[in-house]
């Protein structure tokens, strides 16, 4: 049956289940860890965009027989997530029950879109149904969709659980299914295992529970569960080119010569956004960053579910800063503090969240109330990569087909908003900036003179004539 959304633009053709090539093992269970569990209340949600029509009929498409390869190394991507009997937590059993597939058409072409589309609707490429109560043994943790433009482009969006993954591994996915189609090796297979039982990368470390960091996540803990003012939120993405960024770390270097593109921009739109907050607000001073920590904890590249580290930085006059480069440098000493004790102190303490009887407590939002601003600069220098190609832009269908532009999404942010800083297609310095906030307030940014004189180009952000 053809469903239609309320813009008339995005239209659901057929649905179809992709099975891995290889059986699962009977019994195949994966474990969440503590981490995982902690992100149960988000979603994850990835669009590519491709110039070149990629398919022809998908139903009998090579594509489709490579989607199916690449499934086979990802057991708990076919898998249904269920309760374990003994403790009633969550786990995923590999029954290989597939990976729903929609096929959707664009009444508009690529170039267009990227134009007129806002995040609202940029969403509807990458659908998504969040966990059914009571039976959801038929709910199928990723969702796949296929969206074909008008003149040839195509979308290939995928959502999940971020219970499942992070955005990492959400992109090594597609990244393995374009390598299987190319009959290339997979460069970063999944590796499965559990965080709290990799004794080799603790080394010799000490690791005590910091007191800051448990008040941290206990805060939010709390906030979950105060009934927060509904807001109608927006989504907008701003493009900076690496002219632009060499010239404002260029402006900021007496202050803070070390500052790279993500200090920069994580202090620039974080001070931008404290002045729009409320006089009275408290939480404008303060920022959680958010950051991959795969490489520093020497885990595999392909280390599948979630390796990411929450951390708050306070900056009482943040909105009153007449130099950006003191802000960039507080948010660059912040990151620099973040190390290994501190990341096995985060891990331990997911693991030890239990309550009474030993279950683990409920999860929370971990993207909010305050305001979160995520890096993923750790995907430009990732190993694999063809020269400094940035890792999302690497899932290459044939040789002339990378992507145009990656689009990443977090679902159920609430709160004071979300930044998500991202390499640039242009690579060098270039940047990406997706900005999640209030409307009036992501109104109010898009005119702020500070953010405009880097000379943005707006890409989904709803700004062209449909």
């Amino acid at each position: 049956m053809m469903t239609q959304n309320h813009s008339n633009r995005v239209v659901l053709r057929s649905k179809l289940t992709a099975v891995s090539s290889q059986q699962v093992n009977p019994g195949t269970i994966h474990c969440f860890t503590g981490l995982d569990r902690a992100m149960a209340l988000h979603s994850v949600h990835v669009v590519f965009y491709y110039k070149e029509k990629l398919f022809t009929y998908f139903d009998l498409d090579p594509f489709r027989v490579c989607l199916s390869e690449a499934l086979s190394l990802y057991p708990p991507v076919t898998g249904r997530i269920v309760r374990r009997e003994d403790d009633g937590e969550w786990e995923v059993k590999c029954n290989d029950a597939g990976v729903r597939v929609v096929k959707a058409t664009v009444a508009t072409t690529l170039d267009e879109w990227l134009i007129s589309a806002d995040g609202a609707e940029e969403r509807l490429l990458a659908a998504w149904d969040d966990m059914p109560q009571g039976d959801h043994s038929l709910w199928s943790p990723y969702r796949i969709q296929i969206n074909e433009f008008e003149g040839g482009g195509v979308a290939i969006g995928l959502s999940c659980s971020h219970m499942q993954a992070d955005p990492t591994s959400a992109t090594l996915l597609i990244k393995s299914w374009a390598e299987t189609h190319r009959r290339e090796a997979v460069v970063h297979p999944p590796s499965f295992g559990d965080l709290s039982d990799s004794s080799l990368t603790r080394g010799s470390l000490s690791i005590h529970n910091s007191k800051s960091l448990s008040a941290y996540y206990e805060a939010k803990s709390m906030a979950t569960k105060r009934p927060l003012v509904p807001k109608k939120m927006g989504t907008a993405t701003f493009k900076f080119s690496d002219e632009a960024i060499k010239q404002s770390l260029l402006e900021i270097h007496q202050t803070c010569p070390v500052a790279t593109p993500f200090d920069l921009l994580a202090a620039l739109f974080w001070a931008r956004i404290a002045r729009l907050k409320h006089s009275k607000s408290e939480s404008k001073h303060s920022l959680s960053i958010c950051v991959d920590f795969r490489k520093k904890l020497q885990l595999s590249y392909g280390y599948y579910g979630n390796a990411l580290h929450f951390s708050l930085l306070t900056l009482p006059d943040v909105e009153d800063k007449q130099d950006l480069g003191d802000v960039a440098g507080a948010v660059h000493r912040h990151v620099l503090s973040q190390g290994e004790e501190e990341f096995w102190s985060a891990i331990d303490g997911f693991e030890s969240r239990n309550g009474e009887g030993g279950e683990s407590r409920a999860p929370f939002r971990i993207y909010g109330p305050e305001l979160t601003c995520v890096s993923m600069e750790h995907m430009i220098e990732f190993p694999g990569s063809t020269g400094n190609t940035p890792l999302m832009y690497t899932a290459v269908f044939d040789k002339e087909r990378g992507p145009v532009h990656v689009s990443y999404h977090v679902g159920n942010v609430e709160g004071e908003g979300l930044i998500m800083v991202m390499p640039s297609p242009e690579g060098e310095l270039a940047r990406m900036v997706t900005v999640t906030l209030p409307e009036e307030e992501l109104e109010q940014l898009r005119e702020d003179e500070d953010v405009l004189s880097l000379n943005p180009i707006m890409i989904v952000s709803g700004t062209g004539q449909a």
